[in-house]
């Protein structure tokens, strides 16, 4: 089988799961070399493959003058559009001069803020050239004093870090509720939960803020597992402030639907204030129930489930009612833990994010 040498870029894109518009894939001597550090998309793969071996012209003679023929990828949730851009033998060292001084006017830009970054508790685990790389796909803005950063009610598409300034986090009347300043965090939740964005964050000064695409902030959590930690632990720390304030709510036993507070904020809430006693849940279709003895998990069961994996299928419900009520039977008060809650809900919380994406 022949292969036909070619370099490939990504001219389009929408709701891709992988690829980004810039990105590069390159077929020399029958090998092919996908974008760095990404997971491959095999469909993608298969079509470059079949291009290279197939009498099909990367390009066109129109009128006198060359033009691209426009490929397609579809075979998944999203669909990219990509072109021929150069044989090898005519990339070399022109198209290696002008990815090299791309790099480095970007690393430039990047390095006014290397101390800053590096201070920021989010990449104090990675090494120089690591921080290096992942800086790079990194957005810098400004915003001026009152600006809207982020939206209730609008999805999570970026990470949000504070270079310089401050930002308040306010409600739907405007009261202010906190303040963030240099080095801290926010987007998050919204990016490993998949929900839109919770609360209105306004710039309390002007500020400096830089900014991580939801597909690159998948990539980075793929790339550098410490960063996985440092966000479930981030998440967890979020959802226990939002359930200190309602645990009070639990004294007297509680009502609800899914829709209004999720399954993991609901177990964290639990957990948080300790509380032992029954916790029901009603779906259309599958009933179930969490004991829980001072907030630890000792029996579960959804459906045919039980144990941990029936604590887990709980965890991905969006839809359903819940009950909570207070006490257990001295029998049940005699069983086991079935595992470390936080524990638990971490693994429950990376299943959920594996099945979105």
């Amino acid at each position: 089988m022949r292969f036909r040498d070619g370099i490939f870029i990504i001219t389009e894109e929408n709701n891709c799961p992988l690829y980004n518009v810039g990105e590069e894939m390159e077929v020399i001597e029958g090998a092919l070399k996908m974008p760095a550090g990404k997971t491959t998309c095999l469909v993608l793969a298969k079509d470059i493959i079949d291009l290279t071996t197939e009498d099909v012209p990367y390009e066109t003679l129109h009128q006198g003058t060359s033009e691209k023929t426009k490929f397609e990828c579809g075979g998944c949730t999203g669909i990219i559009r990509f072109e021929f851009k150069k044989e090898k033998g005519y990339a070399t060292l022109q198209m290696n001069l002008l990815a090299a001084a791309e790099r480095k006017e970007k690393i430039r830009e990047v390095a006014q803020y290397a101390v800053t970054l590096r201070s920021i508790s989010l990449f104090s685990a990675l090494s120089d050239d690591d921080l290096l790389d992942l800086s790079t796909l990194l957005e810098f803005e400004d915003y001026d004093w009152g600006f809207p950063i982020a939206q209730k009610g609008d999805p999570g598409l970026k990470l949000y870090v504070i270079i310089s300034g401050k930002v308040d986090v306010v409600d739907d009347d405007g009261v202010v509720l906190a303040e963030m300043g240099t080095g801290d965090v926010f987007g998050e939740m919204s990016l490993l939960s998949g929900g839109p964005v919770t609360t209105t964050i306004q710039a309390a000064a002007p500020c400096k803020i830089a900014t991580l695409s939801q597909k690159n902030f998948r990539h980075v959590l793929n790339r550098y597992p410490a960063l996985q930690v440092f966000f479930y632990k981030l998440l967890v720390s979020r959802i226990t402030k939002i359930n200190e304030q309602r645990a009070e709510e639990l004294s007297s036993g509680m009502v609800g639907q899914l829709s209004d507070i999720s399954a993991v904020e609901l177990c964290q809430m639990i957990n948080t204030s300790q509380k032992t006693g029954h916790l029901k849940i009603e779906t259309n279709e599958i009933n179930g129930r969490i004991l829980f003895n001072e907030g630890e998990v000792v029996k579960a069961d959804f459906g045919f489930k039980q144990g941990k994996e029936a604590f887990y299928e709980v965890l991905a419900l969006t839809e359903g009612r819940f009950k909570f009520t207070q006490g257990l039977t001295s029998n049940d008060r005699k069983l086991p833990v079935i595992g470390g809650f936080m524990a638990m809900l971490m693994e429950g919380m990376k299943r959920l994010d594996d099945l979105r994406h």
